[in-house]
């Protein structure tokens, strides 16, 4: 039997945690290949130790607390980071709220009050530029250093390359801004996935002969206007269709606004949360002179989108349950 993924919080009892765990630090926005080079590390540590193997990550994102006026384009936001953290093999997470508290934490007192006392580690995996503490004086040099006298292990995982190019949460953003689906899959090992609420819109697809089932993005959200090939989930159950994302210049040059088409399907979606995962990029948002190119149009980038899936019959981000 599967041992349910568990959520570590700064409130939670310090005899609700299991001590002599090892744990894999980082933001892990996206949870892309080079986080999970770090988990990979912590996974075999923790085999070798004879334990479990946690993530420790942070919340709110530390840039969000430093720069809280400047808009930042989040990979995955608290939820979907830890589902997708739970579907790695780790048996939780470590959730450190990012305050003023933590933030003016010196890098030792971080070490030994919430890695060593709080949490018994017996083992860490970090990425080679992953800092932390008051000033970003914390490094993986230095947990390397303090190792021997703690009685920890350390394993610090070098940058990962594609095609020569590092993976990084910034180079994924900039991909999916650029409209880049199939990048920012390789990148995150997986496609880029949002959840969200439909919500009622205009009616206007149902009027077009494409109901759609809409989606408020966050403000913040980076990704390409346009349309694009996706497969939806909810609960277990996997649908594929067409998406536009932006501002339907047709018709109202609007808010940003996701509008999902999923085929061959029948039903009621109103109140209902949808996982969203982008597999392909079809073109840029337009502008048409008319209804009548307009869903032409639409017939075939739905042509398209089916090309693109049926390509692709397994993509869809791996998942975990959180306890």
């Amino acid at each position: 039997m599967t041992t349910a993924f568990s959520v570590i919080r700064d409130t939670t009892p310090a005899k609700a945690i299991p001590r002599g765990c090892v744990v894999a630090m980082g933001n892990f926005d996206g949870v892309h290949l080079g986080h999970r080079a770090v988990i990979g590390a912590a996974l075999r540590m923790a085999e070798l130790h004879k334990t479990s193997a946690l993530a420790v990550t942070f919340e709110p994102h530390p840039r969000s607390f430093f720069s809280p006026n400047t808009p930042q384009f989040r990979l995955s936001d608290e939820a979907a980071k830890l589902r997708l953290l739970a579907g790695t093999g780790l048996a939780g997470a470590v959730v450190m709220t990012f305050d003023k508290g933590r933030a003016s934490t010196t890098a030792q007192d971080f070490i030994h009050h919430d890695l060593i006392e709080r949490l018994g580690i017996s083992g860490i995996a970090v990425g080679y530029d992953f800092h932390f503490g008051k000033g970003r004086v914390g490094s993986p040099s230095l947990l390397a250093n303090e190792a021997p006298r703690l009685g920890i292990e350390v394993d610090i995982q070098p940058h990962v390359d594609i095609d020569e190019r590092p993976v990084s949460s910034t180079a994924i953003r900039m991909a999916l801004a650029e409209g880049q689906v199939t990048e920012a899959t390789e990148m995150l090992n997986g496609p880029w996935f949002i959840t969200g609420e439909v919500i009622h819109g205009k009616k206007l697809g149902r009027d077009l002969g494409y109901p759609t089932a809409n989606i408020r993005l966050n403000n913040n959200c980076g990704l390409k206007h346009g349309i694009y090939a996706v497969r939806v989930g909810r609960g277990n159950e996997r649908f594929d269709g067409v998406a536009s994302f932006g501002r339907r210049p047709t018709f109202d040059n609007g808010a940003p606004l996701l509008e999902v088409f999923l085929f061959d399907f029948k039903g009621d979606l109103y109140g209902q949360a949808l996982d969203v995962a982008f597999i392909a990029f079809i073109r840029d948002e337009m502008k048409f002179e008319g209804i009548e190119p307009l869903i032409r149009q639409m017939d075939d980038d739905s042509a398209k989108a089916r090309a693109a899936l049926a390509a692709a019959p397994d993509a869809f981000p791996k998942l975990g349950d959180i306890d």
